[in-house]
């Protein structure tokens, strides 16, 4: 089942399966979202919860337990329940059951926010500890962005990533699918970052942004067409293609988490990037996506 919300200007489309974003259509015909062709990459904008990235070796352990878990976690795959909806908002909630405690055992309560003001979508995500006990967890999104949007003529090379606050960041490379925070280095966003397809030959661009509000801004000189995405308090966010194929998109990944280190113990409570949210507490994160 999907999910439209739509306005003057846009129309937007959510799959229950996954929660996923699938769809940002202008009036004037423009598609803004990535397709999901396997050729290259099956999904839109998937959900990653309750991980980012990969686990060493695909597991983890809690209070002495091991536990497997794949790639960006179980939510991506899961049918999400529709809570709320109106012309222009769409609350969409996933709950634990048995499958995922035999993959994660914790209970929790994961609700997607989606939220269409004029040009821009408002993403919130929404995590709630029900229990009596410390829910650890990550989360994140991965939307892949059409290039080129308007050019059919238009590759990747065409576009740039304009960030700001325009600075030096931390960039945490990766050994993949693993990262090595120990041996960041900094990229030079005072500039913009030319996109190329070597760029992301060992995979995803991570940088540090210590939770301080960031925009990341997908535009080209093809026309006037691109996306503004402001992540409001994430302490990552991911920039990825698929390397070496010719792939049609570009991903902006606000993350609240991270891939294993390369170092890791394989302990949950010690994982780079966890979160740790009390009893009956619930955790908020949010980004905006301005398309122009």
């Amino acid at each position: 089942m999907t999910v439209v919300l739509k306005n003057q200007y846009l129309t937007v489309s959510i799959n229950e399966a996954g929660a996923e974003l699938s769809s940002v259509k202008s009036n004037d015909g423009i598609e803004y979202m990535w397709q999901a062709d396997k050729k290259y990459w099956g999904r839109h904008a998937p959900v990653l919860f309750p991980i980012v990235g990969r686990l060493k070796d695909d597991q983890y352990t809690v209070a002495g337990q091991a536990y497997h878990m794949g790639q960006h976690g179980f939510a991506r795959d899961n049918d999400f329940s529709v809570v709320n909806q109106t012309d222009t908002t769409a609350t969409l909630e996933l709950t634990d059951t048995s499958a995922t405690r035999a993959m994660y055992p914790y209970a929790f309560r994961l609700r997607l926010i989606y939220t269409l003001t004029d040009h821009e979508l408002t993403v919130n995500y929404n995590v709630h500890n029900p229990a009596n006990q410390d829910l650890l967890f990550a989360v994140g999104g991965h939307p892949a962005f059409n290039v080129p949007l308007a050019d059919p003529n238009g590759d990747l090379a065409d576009y740039r990533i304009r960030v700001a606050p325009r600075q030096v960041y931390s960039h945490i490379p990766l050994k993949a699918p693993l990262n090595d925070a120990a041996n960041a280095d900094e990229l030079d966003l005072t500039k913009p970052l030319e996109l190329n397809r070597e760029l992301f030959k060992d995979d995803a661009v991570i940088l540090a942004l210590d939770h301080h509000e960031t925009t990341l801004m997908l535009e080209t000189d093809l026309d006037d067409h691109g996306v503004a995405m402001t992540i409001e308090n994430a302490p990552y966010v991911g920039m990825w293609s698929p390397y070496p194929a010719e792939a049609p998109f570009v991903c902006l990944e606000p993350w609240w988490g991270i891939a294993d280190n390369v170092d890791s113990d394989g302990q949950l409570s010690h994982k780079m990037g966890i979160n740790r949210l009390g009893a009956n507490k619930t955790f908020d994160a949010k980004y905006d996506i301005s398309f122009f």
